[in-house]
């Protein structure tokens, strides 16, 4: 199969209705890195990275394999401390100190959902407010609320995770994201390992209930036309930096250089007619 073209991406992203822009009130940053670097082995990881995720709004961060876009947002959720520069959540600078406080403002979501294998779905979602002591007819009021709002059945709340598909396992880890009532939602490529049909119903439902909630969002995926139909905005990144920051038309029309082109036209099999030039 050949490279799709960036005509042909464009059209496979613009499938689905776009969301609409974020209301002017939620302009104000809600995340932000400042000339952060973080190293691992002598090796620089992030390198410097600066962004800025405006309260409201979906980010979605893409880039190759190894571009450092998942150690962003370890860095974002207080899991990897930064070598230098800061990184800041609603005004707050994450430091030792106040990694507890940020972290209960935060859901976060990994591919495959990271389910615990030993507990129910109920268990899972409901884990940490049964820690932070929330009283029994507080959890079950949340739980009916996300149960009905991810569409997620009544009898798989007393499922294991092996006994449930992948595409009910991404929905139990999304409501134990949502359990505590976050300000934020991390979620790194938590549709990567699902067959394409159960992908696309997912995609809807996500993007449904990210304009429901109006949560701030950042999104990670090395999918192109899945990054344009989330985000209100797409960061690439490459080697730890972002290269270039905005829509996906902004990319295709005004790359900065030949990178970002080179990373449009190496998306294969995400058109929507199944073909390739």
């Amino acid at each position: 199969m050949g490279f799709a073209t960036a005509s042909q991406i464009r059209r496979t992203a613009t499938l689905r209705p776009r969301p609409e822009s974020p209301p002017a009130r939620y302009l104000a940053s809600m995340l932000r890195l400042e000339s952060v670097s973080k190293h691992y082995g002598g090796r620089a990881v992030i390198d410097g990275l600066v962004l800025d995720v405006q309260a409201g709004t979906t980010l979605a961060l893409i880039g190759p394999s190894g571009c450092g876009k998942s150690t962003a947002l370890r860095l974002l959720l207080g899991l990897a401390i930064p070598d230098a520069g800061r990184v800041m959540f609603d005004g707050i600078q994450l430091t030792q100190a106040t990694i507890s406080q940020v972290r209960r403002r935060v859901g976060y979501v990994i591919q495959d959902g990271g389910l615990f294998p030993h507990m129910t779905s109920r268990e899972n979602v409901t884990l940490k407010a049964r820690n932070l002591r929330w009283d029994r007819s507080r959890i079950d009021a949340r739980l009916d609320e996300l149960r009905e709002l991810t569409n997620f059945p009544l009898d798989g709340l007393d499922r294991y995770p092996v006994e449930l598909s992948g595409g009910q396992r991404q929905r139990v880890a999304l409501m134990r994201g949502l359990m505590l009532e976050p300000d934020v939602l991390l979620l790194d490529e938590p549709l990567g390992a699902l067959d394409p049909m159960i992908r696309f119903s997912l995609q809807e439902d996500l993007r449904r209930i990210f304009r429901t909630l109006g949560k701030t969002v950042v999104f990670v995926t090395h999918d192109l036309s899945e990054a344009a139909f989330f985000g209100d905005r797409i960061a690439l990144m490459r080697d730890g930096r972002v290269v270039q920051e905005g829509s996906l038309q902004d990319m295709t029309d005004h790359p900065v250089e030949a990178f970002v082109t080179e990373f449009v036209n190496a998306q294969r099999g995400h058109l929507a007619s199944g073909h390739s030039e």
